[in-house]
């Protein structure tokens, strides 16, 4: 049975929720993004869902959860695998009676020059990071549909409106997530669902296990490019926007001032992306092994929130200011040259 403390359609319910006793399912639960969601949500009460493939990783997860007073229930799933996703969905409402959040934070990646990456490498990040946020939203939109209310919220990235070079499958599903999510709220609004929210969260650069689980075939070691936010600060954010659901929140202030940029002078924009990724992301004197990551078979060992890059907020908004201001000075010398 729904719980009557949780506020139905017309009370306020998507303008105001609560944020404790929430049932909510996280995938990509064992590390990251996913994993300081869990955790952040359970600290208020949640009663936590956890899937990833790794069991062992969603167990500890779970414990976790259970020291910070909530409850936590572990379902092993591929996101890519529909079906599963679909049991998952299940196993939520057989446990907890209705799903209040569903949080697509499931994702791999892959580095490499567009025509040195296996297709079969590529075809696996759609199908993990794009489908698997299809296969979330199919098996979340109805229950909540059913019950009358409910927050989805699809992990995307700054990269799904700035794209980089060498990571063409990353950026595209990132793009492939937002595009989704808008559809789906405007199918919602025509179908005048007014109590079922559908929001996109947009990271800039974030402290997690990601890049070193990554498949990479440029050759030359990954590093985070800076600056470097924390994944509990995306964590958070996606706590706020399940409180207040708006369309979309960038979290980070580069990557806000790196969007707002974008619209304004896109080829600047992705000229300054590109030699950035190739001077900061790619190492030029640590060399790499081809390797396809964590694409097929998950990392070992138990998880972990921060992937060792070590992001600080006072460091973060530095940088991120700094390189706002050069964005800023560079579009003023072109505007000065073309008004030459």
């Amino acid at each position: 049975m729904p719980d009557p403390k949780v506020r139905g359609p017309g009370t306020g319910y998507l303008h105001q929720m609560r944020t404790s006793d929430l049932v909510v399912v996280v995938t990509g639960a064992s590390s990251g993004i996913g994993r300081a969601t869990a955790l952040e949500f359970a600290g208020r009460g949640g009663s936590l869902v956890l899937a990833a493939r790794r069991e062992h990783a969603l167990a500890e997860v779970a414990r976790q959860c259970r020291e910070r007073g909530g409850q936590a229930v572990v379902v092993p799933t591929d996101v890519a695998d529909a079906d599963a996703v679909r049991r998952l969905a299940d196993v939520a409402v057989e446990r907890f009676g209705r799903i209040d959040v569903w949080v697509n934070a499931a994702a791999v990646t892959i580095w490499g020059p567009f025509l040195d990456t296996p297709l079969a490498d590529m075809r696996r990040v759609l199908d993990v990071d794009l489908l698997g946020t299809v296969h979330g939203a199919m098996a979340a939109l109805p229950v909540m549909r059913g019950q009358g209310r409910g927050v989805l919220v699809n992990v995307s990235s700054v990269l799904g409106a700035v794209p980089q070079p060498y990571g063409s499958a990353y950026s595209m599903v990132k793009f492939g997530v937002r595009g989704l999510s808008g559809s789906l709220r405007q199918e919602l609004r025509l179908e005048r669902v007014r109590g079922v929210r559908v929001c996109t969260v947009l990271p800039s650069t974030t402290d997690t296990p990601l890049f070193g689980q990554a498949a990479n075939y440029t050759g030359r070691a990954v590093r985070a490019l800076p600056p470097v936010y924390s994944a509990e600060r995306v964590a958070s954010a996606i706590v706020s926007l399940v409180r207040r659901p708006r369309r979309e929140v960038v979290v980070g202030p580069l990557g806000r001032a790196l969007r707002a940029q974008a619209g304004l002078t896109p080829g600047l924009v992705e000229r300054i992306t590109a030699v950035h990724v190739d001077t900061m992301n790619l190492s030029r004197h640590d060399p790499a092994p081809a390797t396809d990551g964590n694409l097929y078979e998950p990392a070992p060992g138990s998880g972990s929130v921060a992937g060792g890059w070590h992001g600080r907020r006072r460091t973060a908004i530095r940088q991120a200011a700094a390189a706002a201001a050069a964005v800023t000075a560079l579009t003023i010398a072109r505007r000065r040259r073309s008004a030459a």
